[in-house]
C-alpha cells in the first residue's frame, strides 16, 4: 500500500507559545509517527519574507522554531524536516506554476483582497504598499505542496482557499503538460484545541496575551498565576466550562485528571490552588523538552546539520521530479 504524503508548513515568525504547542505542534508530531504516512515538515522562511524584513528576527525565529520541533520529539529519521530556502527546486517550480496561473485567481485571494480593502477604507491607492510577495503568496504555497505531490495538507480554516488554489493551479498545469501533480486535499481539524490566553481570549500574539512555550520554570508559574479569573472565594462552587484556566489545564490533562479537576471546581477549589495545579501539570510535561530546547539553541550547528540532512532527503525527490516537470513543459537540452 502506497504511503500517503502529508506536508506541513511552519511559519518562521515569532516565538512559539502554549497555544501553538497544543493546537499544532503536538498533534503534528504525533501524526508523524504513523507508519502509513510520509511526513514533510518545512520551515517556511521564504513565506516569512512577505511580512518580515528584519534579517536578525528571521534568523532567530528560524533557530527557535527548529529547536522547538526537535526538542519536542520530531523523528527526523522518518519525517523529512527541512528549510524551504534550502530547496532551490521550489522557487523554480514557483515560476513554472506562475506562468500557468490566471491573474484573476490571485485577485480573489483573501489576504490580497483584505489589503486592498484596507487601503480603500483609508483613502489610499488600492495597491498601496502591497508587494508581489503578498500577491503571489498562494503560488509559492502551491509550489511547496506540489513539489512533493502531497496528498494531504493540514491547515487552519483560513488557509483552505490557498489549498483550493493549489488544486486549481495543478489542474491547469496538468491540462497543458500531462498528469504530473496529485491534487492535494486540505485537512482541517475541527476539534483542534484553541487555548485561551491570560486574559481569557484566544491565545494570540495579536492580543499580546500569550504564554511563551519555553519560559523558565519560575517565569512559567508567574505567567499562569496572572491568568484572569472571577472573584469567587475558596469554597464557592466554580463553573469549569466558563473558566479559561480550566481550559488550559484540560489541554494538558488526562481524562481522569480532567474529571478530578472538574469535581474540584464544583467543590470550590481556590483559584490560587487551581493555578498551581495547572502550572505543575504543564511544567511536568514540558520540563525535559525545555532542557533539550535550550541545549539545542546553544548549539545551532546541531540544528543546521539536521536541516541540511532533511534538505538532502527532500531534494532526493524534488530534483528528479523537477527535471521531469521541466522536460514536460519544454525546457530541455538540445541534441
Amino acid at each position: 500500500m502506497k504511503k500517503q504524503t502529508v506536508l506541513t508548513g511552519i511559519t518562521t515568525t515569532g516565538t512559539p507559545h502554549l497555544g501553538n504547542y497544543v493546537g499544532a505542534i503536538k498533534p503534528a508530531i504525533q501524526a508523524s509517527r504513523d507508519d502509513q504516512v510520509q511526513s514533510y515538515y518545512f520551515l517556511a522562511d521564504y513565506h516569512s519574507l512577505v511580512k518580515n524584513q528584519d534579517p536578525e528576527l528571521m534568523g532567530q525565529s528560524t533557530l527557535e522554531i527548529a529547536a522547538t520541533w526537535l526538542a519536542l520529539g520530531l523523528d527526523t529519521n522518518s519525517a523529512v524536516f527541512y528549510r524551504q530556502s534550502d530547496i532551490p527546486e521550489i522557487p523554480e517550480l514557483t515560476w513554472l506554476l506562475t506562468c500557468c496561473t490566471a491573474k484573476g485567481l490571485m485577485n480573489r485571494a483573501h489576504a490580497y483582497k483584505a489589503a486592498v480593502q484596507e487601503n480603500i477604507d483609508a483613502g489610499a491607492d488600492p495597491d498601496f504598499s502591497i508587494t508581489m510577495g503578498l500577491f503571489c503568496y498562494p503560488i509559492l504555497m502551491a509550489a511547496d505542496i506540489l513539489m512533493f505531490n502531497a496528498n494531504k495538507v493540514p491547515v487552519g480554516r483560513d488557509q483552505v482557499q490557498h489549498l483550493e488554489m493549489a488544486r486549481d493551479i495543478a489542474q491547469r498545469f496538468n491540462h497543458h503538460y500531462g498528469d504530473l501533480f496529485e491534487l492535494p486535499e486540505a485537512v482541517v481539524d475541527e476539534h483542534v484545541s484553541v487555548l485561551p490566553g491570560q486574559d481569557g481570549r484566544k491565545m494570540s500574539k495579536s492580543y499580546n496575551n500569550t504564554i511563551p512555550l519555553w519560559l523558565p520554570e519560575k517565569q512559567l508559574r508567574k505567567a499562569i498565576m496572572k491568568i484572569v479569573t472571577n472573584s469567587l472565594e475558596p469554597g464557592e462552587p466554580k463553573d469549569p466550562d466558563d473558566s479559561a484556566l480550566f481550559k488550559l489545564y484540560a489541554a494538558f490533562a488526562s481524562i481522569e485528571q480532567r474529571a478530578e479537576m472538574r469535581q474540584a471546581y464544583q467543590d470550590g477549589i481556590a483559584w490560587g490552588e487551581a493555578k498551581q495545579c495547572a502550572f505543575e501539570l504543564i511544567n511536568n510535561e514540558l520540563a525535559a523538552a525545555r532542557e533539550r530546547y535550550f541545549g539545542l539553541v546553544a548549539e545551532p550547528a546541531k540544528i543546521e546539520s539536521e536541516l541540511r540532512r532533511g534538505a538532502e532527503k527532500a531534494r532526493a525527490f524534488a530534483k528528479p521530479f523537477l527535471t521531469k516537470i521541466r522536460h514536460a513543459s519544454g525546457i530541455r537540452t538540445l541534441g
